[in-house]
């Protein structure tokens, strides 16, 4: 049987994507092989398609496999929900159901997961640099940090051995030590069949079900409500996975803040976790007593046509949770309401899935807003002022020149407190900040208006000046200059005279002219204790986000910058403007490269964007002509690239340089040899920097 479903899949992907599949890459392959690329790819579209909607043609858009995929075949990015998610995804076809999965996949996966997050863009080919703006938009979001979803596409039935399964959850909890960002999910052979299928597909659940303490609607129609075990909802989802969600707006989110929550609950307050849901709603075609029930008590009940339009999450937390610690989350129990369609009007259930779906959740934060603390600023902001403080969620912001929101004061307040411990803690979720304890700590009953708008400013300053850096760095430190805003705004605070901070007489732009100096010395000294503590190859977003490690680098960074000098060995290539074929290491690698013969004539080389500006100025021009972004290699020490859009010779940072303004009319030295790549091999300044290890030289020698 499983044999005939491949088949329906395969036809459905023929179908869908037979002409917007991007195969350019393979045309020397025999047909065969050709062939299974092509299925592959169409595989890792069909995946995205039922993970977030979306047309043939930008599903197809967002595959990538092929040389440097870094273990990845697709990605998404979604925005439209709150919190940012980022699918990457994973594709293995089998024409008998049976794609292979093992730990190799799971070092490759987890390793471009760690270039993504660490915002390493270039190392990832040229058909992955389309969606690199909207990664940018989403590491960017005010929302938070993007929660990552990693999306295993196989073509199979059977589940993956323990073995594998433990280790892929091994290196996810890595990721996930201060709070779960990262979550993984399956797609098998049954989940594409039904995708495929939709509404057709969706299997007719019929199951017993027992209520404790049930009661019952009957007019205008029937419904019962009652509760009923974790285990017995664990086994639910077990055995009936997405089936049990066909109608379900949103499906599971199993990475989302609300999931992770109600995991949480089940594994450590399991008791309490009926009072804490707001449970899970069912439609039923039809609801059957099966045997004695007693109204108020225990009832057992026979259901069909089952389908949870509300709390797919619970269901899918709860059977995460169970899965996880069955000891601790057993005890656990959920208020279920069942509705049966037996008697209603046509479309009913339709509009209780709607109508159950679409209600704002109350949120802590709205609760806060009624604080008498908040109340104190929103008067004194007006009064002493003459400014704007936006204390409910909804109300528009206001410009900066003409006031402030709650966030953005707790944010400020977090990140100049004494302990550094605060502002991990903001940068690690924003919603903590509203906890009672942070709270009290954060603000004071009456706070002082001209401290919380000062500290306002210097937030404001410290991201303006990062951003500004942003401009040129790459890598690790792009990502310290992106996520690393609340450290070096503490880092900063520590350092500056704040004495008369609150004194509204006193000439506080004194300090403040000070702030673009030390921020950069604050992140100078900061990423040179991260990778000093840690290691140059540990995540930026761990040290900025964990508690204990954020204490280690503030007090390393104000030590070093209490020195009074630059650290000694912050490494070169995090900066790529400024520099050009005029100096030192550019030229130096263009001649090895030629003096070793390292790259064959004839080599076809991909440009990629370094830098957020690069591809904020570069990503629409790029796009128009594939032949912008592509040259041939000649060994020629002076002018090496041939330029396919224009046939012409430069050198790499001559032919970058002329990119740029060709996009932008911008004219900036840059280091070209970082930008241009080979596929599978690396940039021009990575294969000169092995080449000169291989012959005992160091980094950046001269031959």
């Amino acid at each position: 049987m499983s044999v005939v479903q491949v088949r329906f899949v395969q036809k459905a992907i023929d179908e869908r994507f037979s002409d917007v599949i991007d195969l350019s890459d393979k045309q020397g392959l025999p047909e065969a092989k050709r062939r299974e690329h092509f299925l592959t790819r169409g595989l890792a579209a069909l995946a995205r398609q039922i993970e977030q909607p979306c047309t043939n043609l930008v599903a197809a858009e967002s595959v990538f496999d092929g040389a440097d995929d870094k273990g990845i075949d697709a990605i998404s990015v979604d925005r439209t929900l709150g919190t940012p998610r980022i699918r990457l995804y994973q594709a293995k076809w089998s024409d008998r159901a049976k794609a292979g999965f093992g730990e190799a996949e799971v070092h490759k996966l987890i390793e471009g997961l760690e270039l993504i997050l660490d915002l390493e863009f270039s190392a990832f080919n040229r058909r992955f640099q389309r969606h690199v703006p909207d990664l940018d938009a989403a590491f960017d979001d005010p929302n938070g940090t993007p929660k990552i979803t990693l999306v295993l596409a196989l073509v199979r039935v059977e589940a993956l051995s323990a073995g594998v399964r433990s280790l892929l959850e091994k290196k996810i909890a890595q990721f996930n030590q201060v709070e779960e960002m990262v979550d993984y999910e399956i797609l098998d052979l049954k989940d594409f069949h039904r995708a495929i299928l939709g509404d057709t597909a969706a299997p007719k659940i019929n199951i017993p079900l027992r209520l404790e303490g049930f009661g019952q609607e009957v007019h205008p129609y029937k419904a019962l409500y009652g509760t009923v075990t974790v285990p017995d909802i664990a086994s639910l989802y077990s055995k009936y996975r997405r089936g049990l969600f066909a109608r379900n707006i949103r499906g599971s989110l199993d990475a989302t803040d609300v999931n992770v929550k109600i995991r949480n609950t089940l594994l450590t307050e399991a008791q309490h976790f009926w009072y804490f849901s707001n449970g899970i709603t069912m439609l039923c075609q039809s609801i059957k007593p099966a045997g004695k029930a007693v109204l108020g008590g225990v009832g057992d009940f026979q259901l069909s046509g089952v389908s949870v339009v509300n709390g797919a999450q619970t269901v899918s937390a709860i059977h995460k949770a169970y899965e996880a610690d069955p000891s601790a989350a057993e005890r656990g129990r959920v208020l279920v309401r069942l509705i049966s369609l037996e008697d209603c009007p046509p479309g009913f259930g339709d509009k209780v899935t709607t109508n159950t779906n679409t209600q704002n959740p109350v949120e802590e934060r709205d609760f806060k807003s009624l604080d008498k603390a908040q109340i104190f600023l929103r008067d004194c902001f007006a009064t002493a002022l003459s400014l704007s403080y936006v204390v409910k969620r909804g109300e528009p912001i206001p410009d900066p020149e003409h006031g402030t929101s709650i966030t953005e004061v707790a944010e400020a307040l977090a990140a100049t407190h004494a302990d550094a411990v605060y502002a991990a803690t903001a940068k690690r979720e924003l919603a903590d900040i509203w906890r009672d304890d942070v709270y009290k700590e954060l603000f004071d009953e009456e706070p002082d208006v001209v401290v919380v708008w000062r500290k306002v400013q210097l937030l404001r300053a410290v991201r303006s000046k990062l951003a500004e850096m942003r401009e040129g760095l790459v890598g690790r430190a792009a990502a310290m200059a992106s996520y690393g805003d609340l450290l070096v705004t503490h880092v900063v605070y520590s350092q500056l005279d704040t004495d008369s901070v609150g004194d509204p007489d006193a000439d506080w732009s004194g300090q403040t002219s000070k702030v673009p100096h030390i921020a950069e010395l604050s992140f100078d000294w900061s990423l040179y204790a991260i990778d000093a503590e840690y290691g140059a190859s540990s995540h930026i977003i761990a040290a900025v986000r964990n508690s204990e490690r954020i204490q280690r680098v503030v007090k390393a960074a104000i030590r070093g910058i209490q020195s009074g000098t630059k650290p000694a060995k912050l490494r070169t290539d995090y900066r790529v403007t400024g520099v050009d074929d005029r100096g030192g290491r550019q030229v130096d690698a263009v001649k090895t490269l030629v003096a070793l013969n390292r790259i064959p004539d004839g080599t076809v080389l991909e440009f990629r964007p370094a830098t957020r500006a690069e591809r904020r100025d570069m990503a629409t021009w790029l796009s128009e002509d594939e032949k912008r972004s592509t040259a041939t290699w000649s060994n020629d020490a002076r002018s090496p690239l041939i330029w396919h859009f224009d046939g012409q010779r430069y050198s790499p940072s001559g032919l970058v340089r002329k990119m740029r303004k060709l996009a932008s009319g911008k004219e900036i030295a840059v280091a070209g040899t970082l930008h241009w790549h080979i596929p599978s091999e690396g940039s021009l300044r990575d294969l000169a920097d092995n080449a000169r290890v291989e012959r005992g030289l160091a980094v950046g020698d001269e031959d």
